[in-house]
Order: C-alpha cells, then structure tokens, then sequence
C-alpha cells in the first residue's frame, strides 16, 4: 500500500511554490489590478478574460466556469494528477525531499502513476541523448549537419538516438526500477513476441515537452533504408501524450509568444529547430497531426486574445501546403488574433530555406507574411472563370462570405473593394452592400445562438468576465444556489441588497486587517443571503479576523462545511474589491456600517410589525418592552448615520 505523504511536507509544498508562477506554466497572465492577475480560463472557452488568480493568496478562481482553489487544485485539475502525484510533482520543483508514512518511502512504488511515466520518459531522454555520442549514433550525426544543425542544437533541443537493438532501452530502465508494465504503458516499448521490446530503434529522437517543459513523448526519424517503418514514428496516445493537445516546442516559445504577441507555425522538428536558430524563437508545430482546436486553445491562452496579436502558419507552395492552408482557414474564427500565411519559395520548407539561404531568409519569410484571409480569397477566386457574368458572378458568392468574416471591420470594407476590382465588376458598391449583408447575418445569427460555442454559464451562473457591468462582479447576473440546507427562492448574491454584504465578506477574507476587530463582532443574521451567512460561521469557526495570519485563508477554507461554500469561499477571495483607490479604514468603515445600519432597519422593520399585531390590549410591561426596544434601535441607526464606523 503507498505511504502518506507528511503533513508537514505537504504545507511545505503548498508554501514553496508560488500560484502564480505555476499557472504561468499553462497561461499569459496580466495585471488585473487589486493586485490580481488574469487571463483565459483553462478550463473552459471564453473570449475575454475571467480566470483570476491572486498571488497574495496563493488562490485562482473562473468567474465564467467557477474552478477555484489553490496551486495543489489547479494542478490537479489541468494535469488531471491524483493529490500524491501533484504533491510530488510541486515538490519536484520546489526541490523538496518528501516523507512517506506508513511503511517508509519505497521509490518506483509509492509515487503516482503518472509521475512514474514522466520520469521514465525524463530518464528515457536522457539515455537517447547520450547515445547520440555512440558510433553507430554517427548517421543520425551525419543527417543533423546536413541540415545545418551542430552538436549545439542538438543539446539545446535534446535531440538523442535510439540504439538498434531490440531491448536497449528496456534493459536500461528495469536497471533504474521501472516495471515492464510502467514501459508499456508510457509507450516506451511494445509488446514482442517474447515480452517487451523497444519501440524505437535505431532512429533519430525529438523529445517532447508539454507546455511546463516536462517530456511526454518522443518523435523518431527514420535514418536507414532497411528500416520499414513509418518516416516519422510518434509515441502513441498515452495517459501522458495526446497528439491532438501537444505543440513540439511550446516548452521553448511560450514566453516569447507571450511577449511578442505572435506565434509561428511550421509543419515539422526540423522546421521549429530551423527558426529558432535563425531568431524565430515563437515557432511551434504539431506531433504528426493536423492543426486543430486543442491547439488553438494552447495558443489562445498564451496570446490572451489580444486582437493585435498574431498566428502566422508557414506551408509549402505545392498543393498539399495550399490544402493545409485553407484547412487552417476554416479555424480562423477561433482566434482573435490575425492570422497570416507565409508562403516558403521553390517548395522549400524553413530548414530547407535556412541551409540554402541562411538565417535572415527564414526571418525574413515570417516577415513577407500575407493575412490568411487574402491568401483564402485568391484561392477561391481562382477557381472561377472570371471571362463570363456566370463566373464572376460564381466566384463573388464564394468569396464574399470569407471577406465578410474579417473581424476588423474597416479592413473588410478594404477587402471588399478589392474583391471588386479582382472580379472585375464595375459597381464597387454592389460588392461592398453584398459583403455588409452578409457580415449583418453573420452578427445576427451569433447572437441568436447565444454566443461562442463552448460558452457556460455554470453551476454559479456568472458571466466570462469577471466583475463587469450586467455581468459577473454586478448586478443583473444570474443567481447562484444557496448552499446546502439552505433551500427557498433564488438568490441574486450580486443585487444593491447583498452587494454590500459581499463587499463586507470580501475585506474580511482579503484584507481583515481593515476590518478587525468589529467584524467578529457580527452575528451570522446579520447578513440576509444565507450563503453569506454560511461564510461569516466559516470565518468564525477558523478563528475570525482577528487571528488571521498567513495560515488564515487555507483556514476558512478548510472550514467550509463542502465544496459549494468552499467555492464561494475562493470566489469572494479572488474577486477585485470594487474600489478604483487602495481599500483603506474608511473604505472598510463604510461597508461595516453598512451591513450593519441594514440589519438594525430590518429590525425595525420586524418590530414595527410585531407592535401592530399587538394593538391596544397588548401586556403593558411587554408593550413597553418592545417600544423600549424599538426606540434604542432607532437610535443606534440615527448614531450609525451620523458618526459612521465610530458608532460601531
């Protein structure tokens, strides 16, 4: 049975590594003020940003989809890790030695699964790496130089060898613990007609990175004619590769892509490992598969959807690479970014173009760049006989639809007019009317359909964007449930008459020190939404603000009674504070008497009503009683308008 991790070890690990530079790993993160970051959720699709995460308290929460937690949670949930295998994960970063109880530590057994395959993989890579050296590595070291690559490349890409034989490998890896088992199922090595051999032999190897730099996978090049199988051998779907989520050189391009706002996309190893050299460091390619939407999504995140950010796809001029190109015209849609098409010269592909030109021609390639719509209109304006009315007809209801997806909308009516002179009809306005119309459906039909597909309002109903006018952070969005046990009509957390007692909660969990010590000294009835109410007995089961310390949100947290409050819990730590200035005493003064003068009106309210259900034959000492009653609350009220917090 595997051991317990230490509990000390795990608080070590949550400390250690910060959320921020964790998320960072998956995601461009920006300013989202309050001392927030944000960026696209991982989780779901959403065309602006509602994913915050909050480096001070070590918390991420989606507004669009409602994932929240800590590091360990947002491990767990965009690696799909078990807890052991995050903890030893995060551990592994932060350079911490984890203890095991129960039995002691045994390496090999006690680990997760897929921290297992990804060391193999890690030690795999290694071995590959290493055998490059050996002689019979010496044609794969000849096939490197003959495409300009040194020995420097390839150490910088980690490019290895896979030695001939029929169980190198294997043999190497039992020797470091791993099971036959664990070999399988990575896709290390493949059933023989004796047991396990190696799946890759006698090739040249790229080992590939998922997007923290971690190796997933391998790409092999064929090196001999006696070998019979595929030009490209990829390793197969495994619980850690999936072709169709990984990008070859993501690891190296993120933070560049991120920076520049422009990602490169090119169709092979060579061609990525081409333009890195050559100063193109935002290249990228797909794992034997083609360009599609889980790539997107990798891209989108990096690139934050910022319209003036970019995606340029370099294909050959052949057929095959006009097909591909168009083929990635049809998921322009999903970016908000331009994306553009640079066209390699005599069907030469960038590694080529670099050994035969050098590394300003590659630079210069991705420079000459035509957008991809231009390149998608030529195409289909080809097609067409343009000698007839028929023809021109013909190609202008081709083309008028791609011309009427252009985002920008004075660029289509740029495009438009072109469209007109290269169909050769007269009257620009006719093409120019025809466009606009379609671009009018186009819109109408978007919003009949309620929006980019993909998008969820979730459990929570919140809009993707965060606090926004009408949306999440405002009044007008849609109610979110009331814990459990707390059944009645549904509450719209967000309305004039909660937000207060929101703002309240949110000051209390990211800021107690403005609150303290007055707020704990606020009953659970004093706030009138009963999820808030949950959340203030939270507060008070963890110690209240007055304890807080580092330890004091995890505490609030770990007090929450089950997932829901624990959810909202995070929610209201994330969430910006809706003040534009720094949260001062005053600011949080004015929500204290606020949700306080609130409750004293309500019961007033309640005791009026008692006092007129009593009439005149009531108990004179009651009667007196109440009245008493009623009349210290309306002063206490009059005392809370006038001095404010100092009435508390």
């Amino acid at each position: 049975m595997a051991g317990r991790i230490n509990d000390d070890d795990v608080k070590a690990v949550r400390d250690a590594v910060p959320i921020d530079a964790v998320v960072s790993e998956y995601l461009q993160l920006r300013n989202g003020g309050g001392g927030n970051l944000k960026g696209l959720c991982p989780f779901h699709d959403e065309k602006s940003p509602s994913f915050q995460v909050s480096p001070s308290k070590g918390l991420f929460y989606c507004f669009g989809c409602q994932e929240g937690g800590d590091t360990v949670d947002f491990v767990m949930k965009i690696d799909h890790l078990s807890f052991a295998e995050t903890i030893e994960r995060l551990a592994s970063i932060a350079g911490i030695t984890l203890r095991y109880e129960e039995g002691g530590y045994t390496p090999g057994r006690q680990q997760g699964e897929r921290t297992r395959l990804v060391e193999a993989h890690k030690v795999a890579a290694q071995f590959y790496a290493e055998q490059l050296g050996s002689p019979e590595a010496e044609i794969g070291r000849v096939f490197l130089a003959e495409r300009g690559f040194d020995q420097a490349a390839a150490e910088h890409f980690g490019i290895g060898y896979s030695p001939a034989g029929w169980d190198h490998l294997i043999r190497f890896l039992r020797g470091r613990g791993f099971s036959d088992k664990e070999l399988l199922l990575s896709g290390l090595a493949q059933e023989g007609r004796r047991g396990p051999i190696d799946r890759f032999r006698g090739r040249l190897m790229w080992p590939i990175r998922d997007i923290t730099g971690e190796v997933i996978g391998f790409g092999a090049r064929k090196l001999r004619d006696d070998d019979n199988g595929p030009k490209y051998l990829n390793t197969p779907e495994t619980p850690l590769y999936r072709k169709s989520q990984v990008l070859y050189g993501i690891d190296l391009a993120k933070k560049e892509i991120a920076k520049s706002n422009r990602a490169v996309v090119v169709e092979g190893y060579t061609d990525v490992m081409a333009c890195h050299l050559a100063g193109v460091t935002t290249a990228i390619a797909t794992c034997g598969t083609a360009f599609a939407g889980e790539h997107i999504k990798i891209l989108r995140r990096l690139l934050m959807d910022n319209s003036g950010s970019e995606v340029v796809f370099t294909f050959d001029g052949d057929a095959a690479g006009q097909k591909a190109a168009l083929r990635a015209f049809e998921d322009d849609q999903k970016f908000a970014a331009e994306t553009s098409i640079a066209i390699t010269p005599g069907g030469m592909d960038p590694c080529e173009l670099r050994l035969a030109e050098g590394d300003t021609a590659v630079a210069q390639l991705v420079d000459s760049r035509t957008p991809l719509f231009a390149f998608a209109i030529r195409h289909v304006v080809s097609r067409h006989n343009l000698d007839t009315a028929e023809g021109r007809a013909a190609a202008l209801e081709a083309a008028a639809p791609i011309v009427a997806n252009i985002k920008n909308s004075s660029i289509q009516h740029e495009y438009a007019v072109a469209l007109a002179g290269m169909l050769g009809i007269l009257d620009t306005q006719f093409v120019v009317r025809r466009v606009g119309q379609l671009a009018r459906w186009n819109r109408e039909r978007g919003q009949r359909g309620g929006g980019p597909a993909g998008r969820s309002n979730g459990a929570y109903g919140r809009g993707d964007g965060g606090p926004q006018p009408g949306r999440a952070g405002q009044p007008g969005a849609t109610p979110p449930p009331a814990p459990p046990g707390l059944r009645g009509p549904a509450l719209n957390l967000r309305s004039p008459a909660h937000r207060v007692e929101r703002e309240l909660l949110k000051l209390a969990l990211q800021r107690p020190d403005l609150v303290a010590p007055a707020f704990d000294a606020y009953g659970a009835d004093e706030f009138t939404a009963p999820p808030y109410a949950v959340v203030r007995e939270v507060i008070a089961e963890a110690g209240g603000v007055a304890s807080a310390d580092k330890e004091y949100v995890a505490r609030v947290r770990e007090a929450a009674p089950d997932d829901t409050v624990r959810a909202l819990v995070t929610e209201l730590t994330v969430e910006p504070l809706h003040t534009r200035r720094d949260p001062d005493e005053v600011y949080a003064g004015v929500q204290l008497v606020a949700v306080r003068l609130a409750a004293v009106n309500q019961r007033i309210t309640e005791i009026r009503g008692n006092l007129q259900r009593l009439g005149p034959q009531a108990d004179p000492t009651h009667l007196a009683a109440v009245q008493n009653e009623l009349w210290v609350l309306q002063q206490y009220g009059q005392s809370l308008r006038e001095r404010g917090a100092a009435a508390l």
